[in-house]
């Protein structure tokens, strides 16, 4: 950015930062939605799975296969399917770690496989019992074969002439195809988790950005000619942002740009929204992975992800956005600040830690589960999002600012015909109240999420204006009757 404050001119100059400023009355902040100007598409949320072990830490492959749902009992195999990934609407997509949580191998080394007998049946078992739509295919690395060093941890690809690269997407569309097979819905396809990452202690590949334009242009060409609803995205690190990838990447071969902007405050889609949303090249940007990676979990980090969600929609027009993993074992230290919940293994004796988590059980990390928990309850697929016009305030340093802390997201349920939903959320250290024009007349009845409550019900309101007081740390979701 050249210079200070330059953001704000092109953000509301931006027509997909989704506000129009005006200045608010001296009683009354007001929220105007905009039923007139309807904005993207919502798909629906996605969720990746463990499905395979890792270290403690993110360090190491344990032989064991401690994972999910092979871990859990019968009746707990069903919770996790119907009560977490397919609670209410439920996640749309479950992303699947090729190379990391599904890594076993056939045909030489060059193609993935389940590492025991059921692997792929209880991925599918759990698609169709929770009713997701289906599994966004990405490498983590891809089958030894195919690398310079013969591992999944560490190096690059062996060569990058056309000849190779031309083998090496046929193999990935056999995998593909053999995931179909075996019952496993393949969605989204991404080529490589984080390609210019070095993490040492867990599958990576690392590509150059000229080594990535050359690979994924041959292998999206394959999966695109052999899969073509497959939804292909790049690079699951900084979307758009390097000219290098924009200038060489077949434009008719990606579909969406993600990022990883991990544990990021929500603040980061206003005051970056020009980054975000500048050289898209048309298409769809979106976060593809969002957890924390230290520290742990807790309120004030429910409210961030609440409003991470709510400010990908509302300042990047995204279509989705990703929560890292479903569930993590109780005994793994990274488990608090990625998980939605924890279960047990059966090689998990210590009971110092969640000792009211039985073997082959698990339980909710309630400060990551009651941000998310809402969404999936009450923004079914396809739903329509909405514009909101926003009141500003003055900063200290003379400079119209939006209220950061205090959010808001307006959507019509399933598409433009279905009921408007305004999901209000407010992480400032005193209640606010919303004055909401609702476009129109009707009554809106709220539900009210905190880490002690789960959906409580509120008292209805009447359109088309209603004032709506939130108390702090609190995630609302005012459902038109």
């Amino acid at each position: 950015m050249k210079r200070k404050n330059t953001w704000q001119s092109l953000l509301y100059a931006s027509c997909a930062a989704a506000l129009v400023a005006f200045a608010p009355t001296a009683s009354a902040q007001q929220y105007n939605v905009r039923l007139d100007l309807p904005k993207q598409v919502i798909w629906g949320l996605g969720v990746e799975i463990q499905s395979d072990s890792i270290g403690s830490g993110n360090n190491g492959l344990p032989q064991a296969p401690t994972s999910v749902p092979h871990d859990l009992t019968t009746s707990e195999r069903n919770r996790l399917a119907t009560d977490l990934i397919g609670r209410g609407y439920g996640f749309r997509y479950i992303r699947l770690a090729g190379g990391l949580y599904y890594r076993g191998l056939r045909n030489d080394g060059k193609n993935l496989d389940a590492r025991w007998p059921e692997q792929l049946q209880e991925l599918s078992t759990l698609i169709s019992q929770s009713g997701a739509e289906g599994v966004n295919l990405e490498y983590w690395s891809p089958a030894p074969a195919w690398k310079s060093n013969n591992a999944y941890i560490g190096g690059s690809l062996k060569q990058f002439d056309a000849t190779f690269l031309g083998q090496f997407g046929d193999a990935v569309v056999e995998d593909i195809r053999y995931l179909k097979a075996s019952g496993v819905p393949v969605v989204q396809f991404g080529l490589q988790n984080e390609p210019p990452a070095k993490p040492g202690t867990y599958p990576y590949c690392v590509y150059t950005d000229d080594q990535y334009v050359l690979a994924y242009n041959a292998v999206a060409s394959k999966v695109r000619a052999a899969y073509p609803a497959i939804h292909l995205h790049a690079n699951s690190w900084d979307g758009q942002n390097r000219a290098a990838l924009r200038d060489g990447l077949d434009m008719n071969l990606v579909d969406a740009w993600t990022w990883h902007r991990i544990g990021r405050d929500s603040n980061d889609q206003i005051d970056n929204a020009p980054m975000f949303n500048a050289n898209r090249m048309g298409k769809a940007v979106y976060n593809n992975e969002f957890e924390y990676l230290s520290g742990g979990t807790s309120e004030a980090r429910m409210m961030n992800t609440a409003q991470s969600i709510m400010n990908w929609f509302t300042f990047v027009d995204s279509p989705t956005w990703y929560w890292l993993h479903a569930l993590k074992p109780t005994y793994n230290a990274e488990a608090a600040g990625y998980a939605l919940g924890y279960w047990r293994p059966a090689d998990d004796t210590d009971f110092s830690k969640f000792a009211h988590i039985q073997p082959g059980h698990f339980d909710y990390e309630l400060r990551n589960w009651r941000a998310i928990v809402g969404f999936l309850e009450w923004m079914p697929w396809n739903s329509q999002r909405y514009q909101v016009d926003e009141p500003l305030y003055t900063d200290s340093n003379g400079v119209q600012r939006l209220y950061r802390d205090k959010r808001i997201l307006a959507f019509r349920q399933g598409g433009a015909g279905g009921k408007l939903v305004v999901v209000l959320s407010n992480r400032d250290t005193s209640p606010y109240t919303f004055n909401i024009n609702f476009g129109g007349s009707g009554s809106f009845k709220g539900y009210r999420y905190r880490v002690d409550q789960w959906k409580q019900a509120l008292t209805t309101v009447a359109g088309p204006v209603a004032a709506v007081t939130v108390p702090t740390n609190s995630i609302e979701f005012w459902v038109q009757q």
